[in-house]
């Protein structure tokens, strides 16, 4: 086993080969091969927030950003810029027939979802501010026909995207926004561009043959998720509303065959772009007619979303050894494009070890559900560690092969951005050193963050690996629940007076049914990391609230949002508002909240609660 790969699991709880991807450009190349060049490449980035091992989102994303004086909009003052329909190729039907989509990036096609009065569930005062909308609208009596989808917005240009993707490492050629209806893109007071988006707002010519709705389930997941993930500190796209639309969906949510009548619900979304790998992948994997296309969408792209790059001089001088035998520069001035898909990979990096610092499984690391701007995108059948186990998937496609397990996500990140990486070489935007160079700067990346999220994490001022490899295991083998042991360790003291008996007592909430033998083990590695506190000279109160900054202790537990589901669906939406105010605040106490830090109760088990299908 390679001496990285502790990072992930442990021998003793999960055996498992690493993810090998092959293409024409990398005939076999996995993660492993990329750990060997990060010690030995220099950081590559013109976004200062992608350039060090921070747990801060990219620009325009952080938690921090939104101010209290912007102006103040109505729905009809807001400023609209309709960039991607205004520049770039669309498809000549107007229809939504469901329909394969050639030589476009987009459809134009208005939402078609039916209601009965509908009702608003929810939503981001957070988000509103970013838009620079008044929170009065809100209490508007068509904002749900609005943000359903049943009354157009004024000013908006709504269109569906199109593209494709590997589905659990296969071609599925194309997909598109087969639910989900961009209603345009508007400019806020800070010049940022933002999209809102309609997921569940009717059919589009890429619903194939579903209905293009979504159901009340999957929708409060979606939004709770979207704006827990932000307040964690991790980029993600954001949701602004969540309203029901008084009619119900048939979904067969465990594929037995029985479906059954669950309510209808629309979220609106909100990112500055929802372009993805498969944005790019759909045109390529369409031949030499439509190769044009990927070179314009990345022009596109870089234009909008990358302006540092498309502004780079020669006089930047960012040229970079490969590491690799018959060494020679990649100048990353000359090319563009190769600039580019280094930041993409730079960003997927951290974006991962993010997750792996909080214990988040995507649940669905396909192509088509990668953001070029490194943000958390698509949130289904997704879920945060309770017991820690490295094989952990919340998805029960997954399950045969757990593909997309806890443990799986940064070899499938790399995994991804090969793919990626080809479709930008097959239209012969950057050639074979850049996009080796590419896939160096992601293995770089991962380690470097990871690293430093888990000193962080563990309170010491550097990463200690064999340290963190033996907590990990043991947390493994004794199924210790991530967070809550996370928070707990804060309050270990380095003070190496106590006797054995009382040094777990610090722990004592984490560590549940263990015998003498385990016992002794965590004895023996809590003694290591005093010593280690005590050699850092960091005063334990400082230390405290360091760790307390990265450790969370409210994280959207499934079985919570199950249980804001449960009553939502009964007409009461005031869990789900609870648990939003909650998660906006991980990192603090929040005294009379405990509950919601509590661990999952044996009724969590259930099917549709701790592991959960892509019906929604």
């Amino acid at each position: 086993m390679p001496a990285n790969r502790h990072i992930y699991h442990t021998n003793e709880t999960l055996k498992m080969s690493p993810i090998v991807f092959t293409s024409k450009l990398f005939p076999s190349y996995s993660l492993y091969k990329l750990f060997k060049f990060h010690r030995k490449t220099t950081s590559f980035s013109f976004s200062t927030t992608t350039t060090t091992a921070s747990m801060n989102p990219p620009s325009g994303l952080s938690v921090n950003s939104v101010t209290t004086d912007a102006l103040k909009l109505s729905l009809e003052d807001l400023n609209w810029d309709h960039s991607f329909v205004r520049e770039l190729p669309a498809d000549p039907r107007t229809d939504g027939m469901q329909r394969q989509v050639h030589h476009a990036c987009y459809s134009k096609v208005s939402p078609s979802v039916q209601v009965e009065d509908p009702q608003l569930v929810a939503w981001s005062k957070s988000v509103a501010e970013i838009l620079d909308l008044d929170h009065k609208e809100f209490e508007r009596p068509d904002f749900p026909l609005l943000f359903s989808g049943a009354s157009p917005l004024v000013g908006g240009f709504p269109y569906a995207q199109c593209y494709g993707g590997h589905q659990f490492g296969m071609w599925a050629g194309q997909l598109g926004d087969g639910r989900a209806i961009t209603l345009g893109e508007l400019m806020n007071s800070k010049s940022q561009r933002w999209e809102l988006q309609l997921k569940g707002a009717g059919k589009t010519p890429y619903s194939r043959f579903a209905d293009g709705l979504a159901v009340l389930r999957s929708s409060i997941r979606e939004f709770l998720c979207s704006e827990a993930i932000h307040s964690l500190g991790i980029p993600t796209t954001r949701a602004l509303s969540l309203v029901t639309t008084g009619k119900y969906v048939m979904r067969d949510m465990f594929y037995d065959g029985n479906p059954k009548d669950e309510p209808g619900a629309v979220v609106c979304r909100v990112a500055q772009s929802f372009l993805r790998f498969g944005s790019f992948q759909i045109h390529a994997a369409r031949g030499k007619e439509d190769l044009e296309i990927v070179k314009v969408l990345a022009d596109y792209t870089i234009r909008h979303h990358f302006p540092h790059i498309e502004n780079m001089s020669k006089s930047d001088s960012l040229s970079f050894s490969t590491g690799q035998e018959n060494d020679t520069a990649v100048d990353l001035t000359s090319n563009k494009y190769a600039a580019w898909v280094v930041e993409v990979a730079e960003r997927t990096a951290s974006l991962i070890a993010s997750w792996q610092g909080v214990g988040f499984t995507h649940g669905v690391m396909n192509t088509d559900n990668m953001s070029v701007l490194g943000l958390t995108i698509d949130y289904g059948p997704f879920g945060f560690l309770d017991a820690f186990d490295p094989s952990y998937t919340p998805n029960t496609t997954d399950l045969p092969g757990r593909r997309y397990c806890f443990a799986n996500q940064p070899d499938v990140g790399v995994w991804n951005i090969a793919q990626f990486i080809s479709t930008l070489s097959s239209a012969k935007l950057i050639n074979e050193k850049e996009a080796n160079y590419a896939l160096e700067r992601y293995g770089t990346k991962f380690m470097d963050y990871y690293q430093a999220i888990m000193a962080k994490k563990v309170g010491l001022p550097k990463y200690n690996k064999q340290l963190i490899s033996k907590l990990l295991n043991n947390m493994a083998v004794d199924k210790v629940d991530y967070t809550n042991f996370f928070r707990l360790l804060s309050n270990i003291k380095a003070d190496s007076t106590p006797l054995d008996e009382e040094l777990l007592g610090p722990l004592k909430a984490a560590l549940l049914d263990i015998g003498q033998e385990r016992k002794e083990a965590w004895i023996s590695w809590v003694r290591i990391y005093i010593e280690e506190l005590s050699g850092s000279g960091v005063p334990d109160e400082e230390r405290k609230a360091s760790m307390n900054s990265v450790n969370p202790k409210f994280i959207l537990r499934n079985y919570l949002c199950q249980s804001a589901i449960d009553m939502a669906e009964q007409g009461d939406f005031e869990e789900v508002r609870r648990l939003l105010k909650v998660i906006e605040s991980p990192y603090d106490e929040q005294p009379g909240m405990e509950k919601y830090a509590q661990l999952p109760p044996a009724w969590a088990n259930r099917p549709g609660v701790c592991m959960l299908s892509c019906s929604s």
